[in-house]
């Protein structure tokens, strides 16, 4: 469950007129800064950013799943059963608390370091150079 002032904090930007994926960002702060506090790990940098995004869709943020080909299969379908039950009104039933508990546990058990700060760094460089495809080998 994300913190409050997290949700108030995407709120917030949803109303100032920025768009879903900056909202968005509020969520994978937050999840960077459990993993960096000891609250649970992650396997990969990408592993914990993507924790926060469902964590955001789930939330209500009108983050739309990634398109077809950008994304596994799997990926996408967890996804948009994330952006369906965030853009449900009113009828959020309560996580299994054995599922939950399982899934700390899990969590609990991978490394701290996937958020340090040279991990991010690397994660964003690589993910500019996915997107830009090649754009600085150029110069």
């Amino acid at each position: 469950m994300p913190e409050e002032k997290t949700l108030e904090r995407a709120k917030k930007d949803l109303r100032s007129g920025k768009r879903a994926s900056t909202a968005a960002g509020e969520f994978v702060r937050e999840e960077i800064h459990h993993v960096r506090e000891g609250k649970h790990g992650a396997r990969s940098t990408k592993q914990a950013i993507a924790i926060g995004l469902s964590k955001a869709r789930r939330a209500g943020v009108p983050l739309a799943p990634p398109a077809p080909g950008k994304t596994k299969r799997r990926t996408r379908d967890a996804a948009e059963r994330a952006y369906e039950a965030g853009q449900r009104e009113g009828a959020r039933h309560e996580p299994s608390r054995r599922r939950s508990r399982a899934i700390r546990h899990a969590l609990e058990k991978e490394p701290k370091g996937t958020v340090s700060k040279a991990a991010l760094s690397r994660q964003a460089k690589s993910a500019a150079e996915r997107r830009h495809s090649g754009a600085h080998a150029r110069r």
